[in-house]
């Protein structure tokens, strides 16, 4: 973690690449039998991006912090609960975090299995 001028403490992974960290949940979910295309549609589920903008955002190598940004974030994310990296997603503080680890959770489901209605949260 970075110090910032408040002498406040910062995630390392907010300034990471999000295409550096994309490339590692592409095989998380290809070594569980699941597809870049699954994994691409959960991401652009969650947020808003089209398959263009998020290319260009893969492309232009933007930090987790623009990447959430300029996204377009889908409102049934907060239907997105339950325990990543041994935290709860709901008692998560910091909003950057929040949309990172609903990310997380999203991906871990999809390499666990279970449907794709289920992730994305369509209500029947």
């Amino acid at each position: 973690m970075q110090a910032n001028s408040q002498n406040t403490v910062r995630p390392k992974i907010f300034d990471m690449s999000f295409a550096s960290v994309y490339k590692l949940y592409i095989q998380k979910v290809e070594r569980k039998g699941r597809t870049k295309e699954e994994l691409d549609q959960v991401i652009l589920w969650l947020t808003g991006y089209s398959p263009e903008e998020f290319e260009n955002q893969i492309k232009n190598m933007v930090n987790f912090e623009v990447f959430f940004k300029e996204a377009k974030l889908n409102p049934l994310r907060t239907l997105i609960t339950g325990v990543i990296c041994g935290v709860r997603i709901e008692d998560i503080q910091d909003p950057l975090m929040k949309e990172i680890r609903y990310m997380d959770k999203l991906v871990d489901e999809l390499a666990k299995g279970k449907t794709m209605d289920k992730i994305l949260r369509k209500v029947v």
